[in-house]
């Protein structure tokens, strides 16, 4: 026999909540046995904090990323859908900077939800819709499209190149998105990425030195591919195999302390000792200097001027 306390509406407010990073819509918690004065008395006690309009913090309003992501979406309705700048970070393209969250909606209803910024879209299949880490959001692939009609140039290749790196989306999936919805607002600006080389780098130096590479007609380099040599597993930042020559990144984040800069020199040795010709390119010289870069690296190429 159940014991009749499992029904209790504040026990099942707490096991919803806790697949909900916390959050939930008043809809929900009438659900969850909640009157309307009832939840205006738990408001009242601490128990549920505010966080938009019928959307609440069970038990603290401290939620995570996620959850201030989640209350964003619910606030906005059925059918809404996390997008934009903050679909990326919730991807994992770029970092989060504590804007107001973007949520995108299938209706032309001029509606204002105080703390959000709303997109209102007639073009939402469900081909765009994803459910990441618990939160409604465009697909990855959606989400490229929508930052390539937000961001310069360079910001979105640099964004589209880490969502292939994460591997969340693929050229092939970019290609078709931008193929269906050719009309929409960043759908050339995509086209132009993924013309250009849509290589999955790591980090934004090498995204950079990329770009100095392909100016210096090297030709499309391997990118973070791994080799064995000696029983030691090296991932060369980019490599010309016929030409045997490498190219490194080399930032101040991971080059610039003693083990590091020993592990370099441990590694460049390596290489060489098995015919690989390296060159360094620091932040430095791949931004302030890009001329002198370029033609430090058709040299080591052999590539007359």
């Amino acid at each position: 026999m159940s014991d009749e306390s499992d029904n209790r509406p504040d026990l099942k407010v707490a096991l919803v909540a806790a697949e909900e990073w916390s959050v939930l819509s008043r809809a929900e918690l009438r659900l969850c046995g909640l009157s309307r004065s009832g939840v205006s008395t738990r408001v009242r006690r601490g128990q549920l904090h505010r966080l938009h309009q019928g959307v609440y913090a069970v038990g603290h309003k401290n939620v995570p990323l996620e959850g201030k992501f989640l209350a964003a979406v619910k606030a906005c309705g059925p059918g809404a859908v996390l997008s934009h700048y903050a679909a990326a970070a919730l991807w994992e393209m770029l970092d989060w900077d504590a804007r107001h969250p973007e949520v995108s909606v299938k209706d032309t209803t001029p509606r204002v939800h105080e703390g959000i910024r709303v997109h209102r879209t007639r073009f939402l299949e469900a081909s765009d819709v994803a459910r990441h880490r618990g939160v409604p959001v465009t697909s990855a692939p959606r989400t490229a499209l929508d930052l390539c009609s937000q961001l310069p140039d360079r910001p979105a290749r640099r964004r589209v190149r880490k969502a292939i790196s994460l591997g969340c989306v693929s050229v092939r999936q970019l290609l078709q998105i931008d193929d269906s919805q050719a009309r929409r607002p960043g759908a050339r600006r995509l086209r132009k990425i993924i013309a250009s080389g849509a290589v999955p780098t790591r980090t934004e130096l090498e995204d950079v030195v990329l770009d100095v590479i392909l100016a210096a007609g090297l030709g499309r380099p391997d990118v973070n591919v791994p080799m064995v040599l000696d029983g030691h597993r090296v991932i060369p930042d980019f490599r010309w195999p016929d030409r045997k020559l490498i190219v490194e990144a080399d930032s101040r984040t991971w080059h610039d302390n003693k083990l590091a800069r020993e592990d370099d020199a441990e590694r460049q040795a390596l290489l060489e000792a098995h015919g690989e010709h390296v060159v360094r390119v620091t932040w430095e010289q791949a931004v302030s200097n890009p001329t002198q870069t370029i033609r430090r690296l058709r040299s080591a190429a052999g590539i007359q001027a």
